[in-house]
Parts: structure tokens; C-alpha cells; sequence
């Protein structure tokens, strides 16, 4: 069997279609112009795209936190998320049991168009992190996490790893 064959039929297993998806290009300027967008004193979390990677969808956010000493955690039951900190600094805690566990409206808009099916509470165990600028976390899913410390506003890049493909796509 030649070369390009056995090639043919691997990438039939990872793409349905005959080409494999054009890559998705976002710019510093749109990842600045998201962080900007964002709101003072209050939680943001805005997708910039969310696309079809062939067997799973990808989506890449800018989440930024302001300053806080109560831990609230979230468990993704299906995403990956993996964090990059742009600026500001806290304590993260991953892993461990969720407590308290409250599932998010299925139908809302965090599940439908960021987070896919997901439980809120708080956690019992798990790891603390320090985490600053340039700081990369991954948090498979259904792992616990969330901050117990942030001591000035943290902006983090987010990239979420979807693949039930439930999340509604932002090209």
C-alpha cells in the first residue's frame, strides 16, 4: 500500500469531509480590543470565535476577574480549558470534589454558548496554584476549579476544547 494511501484513509478518520478545516486566525488586536470590551468590577467572559475542528469544536475566549477572596468553582463536565494569563495574578485551585453542586440551566447562555453542561459550587480538596502573567493552567474536564484569591484584576486568554461539539459556534 503506498505512502499517500495509508495517508488517505488515516485522514478519513479525523475529517468527514475531503478537506480538513482552513485554520482560524485571531489577531493581538482582537484579543485586545475583547479585553478592553470588558466590563470594570464584575466577571466577563467573552467568546472570541468558536469553531468545527473536524470531530470536536474549539472556542478561545478572554476571561477577566476582579479582585476576590471567595472561592466559587465550576466543573465542565465535558471541556477542556486551557488558561493563559495575560495579566494579574491569584491563587487557583483545580481538581478535588465540587460541593454543593448546582447544575447551570442547560437552555442558559453560559452553558449553550461557552461552557457546555456544567455544575457550580465549591471545592473540597484539590490543588492551589499561584498563577501571573504568562501563566499557562490546562484543566481537563470535569475537573473543579476556580479562584480562592485574586489580588488584582486577572485577564486570562481561555481555549475550550468541546467534544460532544454542544457549544453553539462563533465564527
Amino acid at each position: 500500500m503506498s505512502k499517500l494511501l495509508i495517508v488517505a484513509l488515516l485522514g478519513g478518520l479525523f475529517w468527514t469531509s475531503a478537506d480538513p478545516p482552513a485554520g482560524t486566525y485571531i489577531s493581538a488586536a482582537d484579543i485586545l480590543a475583547t479585553i478592553q470590551k470588558a466590563p470594570e468590577g464584575r466577571v466577563s467572559d467573552q467568546q472570541i470565535h468558536h469553531i468545527d475542528a473536524g470531530d470536536h469544536n474549539v472556542g478561545v475566549g478572554v476571561v477577566q476577574r476582579p479582585p476576590t477572596t471567595t472561592l466559587g468553582a465550576i466543573q465542565h463536565h465535558r471541556q477542556t480549558e486551557v488558561y493563559y494569563v495575560v495579566s494579574g495574578s491569584g491563587s487557583l485551585v483545580t481538581g478535588g470534589e465540587l460541593t454543593e453542586s448546582r447544575a447551570l440551566d442547560a437552555e442558559g447562555v453560559v452553558v449553550r454558548t461557552l461552557t457546555g453542561p456544567s455544575a457550580v459550587g465549591g471545592i473540597e480538596g484539590g490543588h492551589s496554584q499561584e498563577v501571573g502573567p504568562g501563566d499557562m493552567v490546562i484543566i481537563p474536564a470535569d475537573s473543579p476549579h476556580g479562584f480562592s484569591e485574586i489580588r488584582e484584576t486577572i485577564t486570562y486568554i481561555v481555549v475550550r476544547v468541546d467534544p460532544d461539539q454542544l457549544v453553539e459556534l462563533k465564527p
